[in-house]
């Protein structure tokens, strides 16, 4: 199994379907004795196992999750540091996301649950990312709910009022608000009925950016929690990159670290998933093959 160790011992408790209070009681059979709020710090990357006791559980959880011995341990010796990341939600609170987000009343409420996530990123033949294709899954908090809002990052190269929003699903364009100098949008889309409490609603869009030209990532900020996450770059055939990587961010503007190497497919894509993530930003980032002389 390849990491990160997060990724692997998610994918192993999903796959076993071993509730985390479950885990506990397994490991306290052995003498092992673990919290709850450890076991989750673990699987979603907030937190590493450092203490004695901690190591001894992770090679217990080897053990009850039937994972070939050292898959975990091995994992963990060669991680690389990341920062911890915060329980719940990227910082929104300053800089040019926050004076536009402060434009629209209500913003920061949290009216809806995400369930599924899809972002398509095409990269044309030209290396530029052009194209963000965007498919959700949400459900009402409560009655009323009828928006919801995107935002998007542009390039410091690039211009951000030449980027736009196309509906292509159950929604329609709101108000766009746009921060030239922070190159920053957000797009208010409208579902064009209100929800009731616990309906779900599916939306697509599309996001263009033609000048993302110098842009080699694209990422996602976790607000809250997200149920499944899924990032696809594809590249065209006339432009493929020699390396490419996924990567994780305790915030939006903290140092990225590397999580693992992403193999183009025969289709000449790549893809990262996220399951139950509450914060940090996620993301792929590639390498152009260095230019002849």
């Amino acid at each position: 199994m390849s990491g990160p160790f997060h990724v692997v011992l998610r994918d192993a408790i999903r796959q076993r379907g071993l509730p985390l209070q479950r885990l506990r009681a397994r490991l306290a059979e052995r003498g092992i004795q673990v919290g709850i709020a450890s076991l989750s710090d673990w699987q979603h990357g907030r937190a590493w196992p450092q203490q004695a006791n901690s190591l001894r559980a992770i090679g217990a959880l080897e053990e009850i999750l039937g994972l070939p011995s050292r898959t975990l341990t091995d994992l963990l010796a060669g991680r690389t540091a990341t920062p911890f990341l915060p329980r719940q939600g990227i910082d929104e609170s300053s800089g040019p996301i926050s004076e536009l987000l402060d434009q629209l009343p209500g913003s920061r409420a949290w009216e809806l649950d995400t369930l599924t996530t899809e972002h398509i990123v095409t990269v044309d033949e030209h290396r530029c990312p052009s194209l963000v294709t965007i498919r959700s899954l949400v459900r009402a908090r409560k009655d009323g709910v009828e928006r919801l809002l995107v935002r998007y990052f542009g390039v410091p190269t690039g211009d951000i009022d030449r980027v736009t929003v196309r509906p292509t699903r159950n929604c329609h364009t709101g108000r766009l608000l746009r921060h030239r100098e922070g190159h920053v949008m957000v797009a208010e889309l409208l579902f064009g009925q209100p929800l009731r409490l616990g309906e779900t609603w599916i939306f697509e869009v599309e996001l263009a950016d033609p000048t993302a030209e110098a842009r080699s990532d694209f990422a996602h900020g976790f607000r809250r929690m997200e149920g499944n996450y899924l990032l696809e770059v594809r590249f065209h055939p006339m432009a493929l990159p020699s390396h490419v990587n996924g990567y994780l961010r305790a915030d939006l503007y903290a140092e990225s670290h590397r999580l693992t190497d992403l193999r183009l497919s025969g289709h000449h894509s790549v893809h990262l998933t996220a399951a139950d993530m509450t914060a940090g930003v996620l993301g792929i980032q590639w390498e152009w093959p260095a230019a002849l002389s």
